[in-house]
């Protein structure tokens, strides 16, 4: 099985999500489960029937974290000497050539992304139009709105 690349921030973060999951809504949703069993009928329980869904959701969502944090290639940004190359875990600053904008994004995982926060997915078009490139460099993006050209200003690993 391939490694999930993820940085040590989002490894804590699925690790707080598992541990939630199965000390506080893993046994919410078994009494909840209880609960509606002892109500009686369990053909037209519409409580028994959902407690039960959100079981399946949890124990999936479990599943689904404990497999990732075992296939995880847990990467530190800080430790990352790259030589200036943008690669997993760096943060770029870029100026949109069209507007002069700035931006500045870390590329990280999928589970860890949030574009608010300026966390983008490895596999974004805008992470992979700038893996492999230095400061200076320009990077085509193809976007919805056709395609944007930024240059690299600074790239950092922290």
């Amino acid at each position: 099985m391939a490694t999930i690349p993820v940085t040590r921030r989002g490894a804590e973060k699925l690790k707080e999500e598992l541990h939630r999951l199965k000390t506080i809504e893993r046994p919410a949703v078994i009494a909840a489960i209880a609960e509606a069993r002892a109500q009686g009928d369990l053909s037209e329980n519409a409580e028994y029937d959902a407690a039960k869904d959100r079981q399946g959701f949890i124990e999936g969502r479990i599943a689904e974290i404990e497999s990732k944090l075992s296939t995880a290639q847990i990467i530190d940004p800080s430790t990352l000497d790259a030589g200036g190359r943008v690669v997993f875990g760096a943060t770029v600053e870029l100026e949109e050539e069209a507007s002069g904008d700035a931006v500045t994004y870390q590329i990280v995982g999928e589970d860890e992304a949030d574009l608010k926060l300026g966390l983008v997915n490895i596999s974004s078009p805008i992470a992979r139009a700038l893996i492999g490139k230095e400061e200076g460099d320009v990077a085509e993006v193809q976007a919805p709105g056709g395609v944007k050209r930024y240059e690299i200003v600074a790239v950092r690993y922290a």
